[in-house]
């Protein structure tokens, strides 16, 4: 297994002994508190950066990131181009706007056509995210209505990297999480309070940070 980011480059101030060194998380309808949830317990010297998709009105301005950025110790921001993608930081895809990886390590963000009618795709940022950290990543669904991730995490585990999937009991709406399951790719199916924990687990390789 490579010890960095895409091609085998050390991701940007990234520690050699992370065993993972993106997360990707998708969700929908109910996903901020399950997103407040999961990166609530996240310790700022995560060695692992994060991006998520969260399906927005694209006619407002989002707070996601104003709320998001209380509720835990890593550093939060909407996703700009260009943006680097470093561990201990949560980039955000910004309203109407698809978040993609780069090769070299870097996000870009795309108004291309919608995909299964949402935009942002978490398809998309999971399949970019496969094809540049292929076994170095981790994609994460958690609850939302639709199918939206179904495709991504397929991407994800033809190239080696871990799926996990929000639990029925504790999804809010079990639609995204339920169609990622059905797959067969998904490799922990957890509830919701679990997958902080367990995403410092893989990530660290379970090491006291």
């Amino acid at each position: 297994m490579s010890s960095g980011g895409p091609a085998g480059a050390p991701l940007a101030g990234g520690s050699p002994a992370a065993a993972f060194d993106l997360v990707v998380l998708a969700a929908s309808a109910g996903g901020l508190n399950a997103l407040s949830a999961v990166l609530g317990p996240l310790p700022a010297d995560l060695p692992a950066a994060l991006l998520v998709v969260q399906h927005l009105d694209p006619r407002h301005r989002s707070l996601l990131d104003d709320i998001l950025r209380r509720r835990t110790k890593l550093t939060v921001r909407l996703a700009a181009e260009g943006d680097p993608i470093e561990p201990g930081m949560v980039l955000i895809a910004p309203p109407d706007h698809h978040l993609l990886v780069n090769p070299d390590g870097t996000v870009s963000l795309s108004q291309s056509a919608l995909v299964h009618f949402v935009r942002p795709s978490a398809d998309l940022l999971f399949e970019s995210a496969a094809g540049s950290y292929r076994e170095r990543v981790i994609a994460v669904i958690l609850t939302g209505s639709g199918s939206d991730g179904s495709m991504g995490v397929n991407a994800v585990k033809e190239k080696g990297g871990t799926v996990i999937a929000q639990d029925e009991t504790s999804s809010q709406f079990f639609s995204m999480p339920g169609a990622a399951i059905q797959t067969g790719a998904v490799d922990f199916v957890l509830p919701l309070e679990e997958i902080g924990p367990a995403v410092v687990e893989l990530v660290t390789g379970g090491r006291v940070l």
